[in-house]
Order: structure tokens, then C-alpha cells, then sequence
């Protein structure tokens, strides 16, 4: 079995919280990420506060989250550990591939998510048509822009020789 993407490496984690401002005295006040953006979506019923872990390709995004409006779907704060999200070096190869083998999207397709990059979901939950999915735990794909590809490319090759 051919693959044809790689998964890279850790591209965020996405934390969420009824009210936000709790996870930012954790992850910004006392571990001192510094908020590098902010992001407001209705249609994702989302108010981000994008923060930083590491640095240059290696960057790790924190996402601190919570629901514009508590009853509505997406409900983002329902599960602490929202989602994690995965670099990956050909995001449309892999959703055609992974579909291919029976694996869930959520509803969306690859669209442009909070940081720019193109993204998508792999569904929490299978069901009779794609029977894969992330067995409980939502996953973000995140195509990698081209300096991430190289960098890891190189930390690659650097590991296997």
C-alpha cells in the first residue's frame, strides 16, 4: 500500500473552555506562550486566542478556545483537548487517499483555517459508508507550507544518516 502524503509532525493542539480567559492564566500567564493572533468564526462558533510553542518550522500553535455561543454546534468547549492538528506535506492527496480507504471527514471539505493554512477533519466517529475515522478524537490535517516540508525534510535526513 503506496502512501501518497506524509504526516510531517504536531501542527497545533486546540484546547477549549467555556470561557477562554481561564485557559490564557494557564497557557499564557503562567506558562508564557505569547498570543501570536486571534480568530472569531460563527459558522465554526469559535473565539480563538492563537498562541506559540518552540519556534521557526518547529512552531507548535496552542489554540485557546471557546464558544461564541455555548448552545450552538460546533460546541468547542465540550471536550477540553478539542482537536490536534497534524502537518501534512500533500493535503489533497491525503483526503483522496484516506477517503479512498474508508476513512470519515467531517462536513467542510479543506477549506482555510484560523492560521491561513489549508485544513480539514478527519470525522470523531465512523459510520456505515467510511467506517474509519479518529475512534473518539477529532484530527486536524494542515497542509504544510514549504519551509515546514524542507525543515522536516531535512531533520529527516539528518535522523537516517
Amino acid at each position: 500500500m503506496s502512501r501518497p502524503f506524509k504526516v510531517l509532525g504536531i501542527q497545533q493542539i486546540a484546547i477549549g473552555a467555556s470561557d477562554k480567559h481561564a485557559l490564557r492564566k494557564l497557557w499564557v500567564d503562567l506558562f508564557g506562550l505569547p498570543i501570536t493572533g486571534h480568530f472569531s468564526s460563527d459558522k465554526e462558533n469559535v473565539d480563538e486566542d492563537i498562541c506559540a510553542i518552540g519556534a521557526g518550522p518547529f512552531t507548535v500553535e496552542v489554540d485557546l478556545m471557546q464558544p461564541l455561543d455555548p448552545d450552538k454546534k460546533p460546541a468547542v468547549h465540550t471536550t477540553p483537548l478539542n482537536h490536534v492538528g497534524l502537518w501534512i506535506d500533500d493535503l489533497p492527496q491525503a483526503v483522496d487517499w484516506l477517503t479512498a480507504q474508508g476513512l470519515r471527514f467531517a462536513p467542510g471539505g479543506i477549506r482555510k483555517g484560523a492560521a491561513g493554512f489549508d485544513i480539514c477533519f478527519i470525522h470523531p466517529k465512523g459510520n456505515s459508508e467510511f467506517p474509519l475515522s479518529g475512534e473518539g478524537v477529532l484530527i486536524e490535517l494542515v497542509q504544510a507550507p514549504p519551509e515546514v516540508i524542507k525543515a522536516f525534510s531535512a531533520l529527516a535526513a539528518q535522523a537516517h544518516a
